[in-house]
């Protein structure tokens, strides 16, 4: 599934890559950020926290999770207790003020690095850097609760099925099929705002369409992630719109026409599905 995502993904990222190198080289378009402000706020990182090689450990973790296929939560633990460990070795930070970040949200004043002083921190990097902590997902926490209600009631009522299957009807090629996949994740993911189902239900629902037209499944779910999984962050009211904005503190259509990736991944689905480029068939046996 991976190797069959390069497909689509390796161009998506080349043209996004294109896009922000040319409006990039355009010169400051935020307007408040300058190169002394950017050297002002690496020196005084540089200060407040001991950066090594070690620090990259937690991140190692899981990715050796993930690649060993170990489950997921015990591996996102572990890499949270052994980032916290670091914090108390190498960061200047006591084990109160590490239970408080972790609920309540990070506070530089809560580091006690020799030479450095708070009070002068530059107002960019307080409003990187004091945020987090369980007490502030929770918006978005209560955001994905409400849309899996939701999209517990559309399923159960029908609703969705209803509308899917009247996609399904005007497949009556690859390219169609892949359309009406690409258009079945677009609409599950504006109903209903959660990845899992614009991806899940469009993929029992094509199956065995995909496997009729012998087609390798790994095409079926390869457009589920273009349009399911990397489209439903453009959506303002999904779980993940919600986790964007939050994080970056940005409005959902604010960042869609700068998110490329998220929509040249499904166009390159559509044109790869009218061609015939990149488009696995099933082996004799399995037709």
């Amino acid at each position: 599934h991976i190797a069959h995502m390069f497909w689509t993904t390796v161009p998506a990222t080349i043209i996004s890559l294109v896009v922000y190198a040319f409006v990039g080289l355009k010169g400051n378009i935020g307007g408040d950020v300058s190169s002394e402000a950017v050297s002002t706020m690496l020196t005084q990182l540089d200060g407040m926290y001991n950066f090594n090689i070690l620090l990259i450990l937690p991140v190692l973790l899981i990715l050796a999770g993930s690649i060993f296929k170990k489950p997921t939560l015990p591996v996102m633990m572990a890499s949270t207790v052994l980032a916290g460990a670091e914090a108390l070795i190498f960061q200047n930070i006591n084990l109160k003020n590490l239970l408080l970040a972790t609920v309540k949200g990070f506070k530089i004043s809560m580091l006690t690095t020799p030479g450095f002083d708070p009070a002068t921190a530059a107002p960019q990097i307080i409003k990187l850097l004091n945020r987090g902590g369980m007490a502030e997902i929770m918006g978005t926490t209560l955001l994905v609760f409400c849309a899996f209600c939701f999209a517990g009631i559309m399923s159960k009522a029908g609703c969705l099925d209803v509308v899917l299957q009247k996609i399904l009807t005007f497949a009556k090629s690859t390219g169609d099929l892949i359309a009406s996949t690409v258009a079945s994740c677009i609409t599950m993911g504006l109903c209903t705002g959660n990845s899992y189902l614009s991806i899940l239900i469009p993929g029992e629902m094509f199956r065995d369409a995909y496997k009729a037209r012998g087609l390798a499944a790994k095409n079926l779910s390869r457009t589920l992630e273009d349009a399911g999984t990397v489209f439903v962050p453009l959506v303002p009211w999904s779980a993940a719109g919600a986790y964007m904005t939050a994080c970056t503190g940005i409005e959902t259509l604010d960042y869609a026409p700068w998110a490329i990736l998220c929509y040249t991944g499904f166009i390159i689905a559509l044109f790869y599905g009218y061609t015939g480029i990149g488009i696995a068939k099933l082996e004799d046996e399995k037709k």
